[in-house]
């Protein structure tokens, strides 16, 4: 009896793989690359499963030729590169990783936040460049962060971590979300706001959205021109969510402080302009990027591949089949 067939797009050496090996034939991409289009459709054309990045998209031409797929199991906790109404519609199961990333991801979102508020990588550059000679008062002034106004767009897991960790900070909270969340508020003397008063009163701005119609450009020029001169803006959350050329006219003419960004519009092209930019900071996507996380995310991706393919319900379904 043939084997059941699972192909991993990409080799991720924190993959618990020989756990899919006990009982299914397991196919690894050799190229340390994200595949064409083309070849997503040649590989995955005779197989049960796929094991996806982020970077891959499934869309309805990849499914058209996909005759035997049960399972995508998306190794990410966004989904928006998978068209999930097709795969909904040809009966395949996509599954996703969240929840286990969500401290980690809030974690890099803080970390961007001091970077740019205290100016960390311009402080790291003027050493390295041997441009420090002696103290002075007024040597990179930035922003403090405790007692100040966070503003979250986005009351998910990740956002709510996100809030968490701010509590020794003294902040006051405001956040705009799809509906009004009173745990939230109660756990966290949170305030739900609408968009436009938490765009003028938030010193720190927030973004942790999934990408969707109605989320995409949420922030433009409009918004920025709403909000204090002051005003920093993190963007942990999906690139398209910014208007990344508003965001860099913006940033140039001091309509906003500074931003701290880890995604982008049209990843791995950004507007040129944002390298040039003293007042943002650039991460390469790498918000959930811990040994521990990724790999429990890892180990979710194989248990919702095994769980389908074995004709179980899957741990984190992102549609209903």
């Amino acid at each position: 009896m043939n084997k059941k067939k699972v192909y991993i797009t990409r080799n991720v050496s924190l993959m618990p793989v020989e756990l899919l090996e006990k009982d299914f034939e397991v196919i690894i991409s050799p190229e340390d690359r994200t595949l064409s289009k083309e070849e997503l459709k040649e590989n995955i054309k005779d197989v049960d499963a796929v094991i996806t990045q982020l970077t891959n998209v499934v869309d309805e031409d990849v499914l058209e030729n996909a005759k035997k797929l049960k399972v995508i199991a998306n190794y990410a906790v966004g989904f928006n590169n998978i068209d999930i109404d097709e795969a909904t519609k040809r009966g395949i199961q996509v599954t996703n990783t969240p929840g286990v990333l969500s401290d980690t991801t809030a974690e890099l979102a803080w970390a961007l936040l001091f970077a740019v508020t205290r100016r960390v990588l311009e402080g790291d550059r003027y050493v390295r460049e041997g441009k420090w000679d002696a103290f002075f008062p007024t040597l990179l002034l930035g922003q403090d962060v405790t007692g100040k106004t966070l503003g979250i767009i986005g009351a998910g897991r990740i956002g709510k971590a996100f809030a968490k960790k701010s509590i020794g900070f003294d902040m006051k909270i405001l956040y705009y979300n799809r509906s009004r969340d009173y745990e939230f508020e109660n756990d966290y003397n949170a305030k739900y706001v609408d968009k436009e008063t938490l765009l003028k009163e938030s010193d720190i701005l927030s973004l942790h959205v999934p990408l969707t119609a109605e989320t995409k450009h949420m922030l433009g020029k409009k918004e920025f021109k709403m909000m204090k001169k002051t005003a920093i803006v993190i963007n942990t959350a999906r690139g398209p969510v910014i208007d990344e050329k508003a965001l860099v006219a913006a940033l140039k003419e001091g309509e906003i402080w500074g931003a701290g960004l880890d995604v982008y519009e049209n990843e791995p092209t950004l507007e040129e302009e944002l390298k040039q930019l003293d007042n943002v900071v650039l991460t390469p996507h790498i918000g959930s990027a811990s040994t521990e996380t990724r790999t429990k995310m890892a180990k979710m991706v194989v248990d919702n591949v095994i769980a389908v393919l074995n004709g179980k319900d899957p741990i984190t379904p992102v549609n209903h089949i």
